[in-house]
């Protein structure tokens, strides 16, 4: 039998659906709460509403690449050491 250390998660959510206008036009995201809460604290580092920083996510991810998934990936860079 291995030992294996214990491990603790965060608060682990279902995705949340959320409803965005980017360019005056509605769309609904579904992210985990803990990659609302990474954008939300991004925006507000940045002087920006949230969906103001979606609009700019969204218009700099490339067309192959889901919204969903480009807002997962900019949270992760966000916390990434530089």
């Amino acid at each position: 039998m291995t030992d294996r250390m214990a491990i603790d998660l965060p608060l682990m959510t279902p995705p949340l659906k959320r409803s965005v206008t980017i360019d005056g036009h509605r769309t609904s995201v579904s992210l985990e709460e803990a990659f609302w809460r990474g954008v939300a604290d991004a925006a507000k580092s940045r002087g920006l509403t949230r969906a103001q920083l979606i609009g700019q996510i969204d218009h700099a991810r490339p067309p192959e690449v889901g919204l969903a998934t480009a807002l997962r990936l900019f949270v992760i860079a966000e916390l990434a050491p530089r």
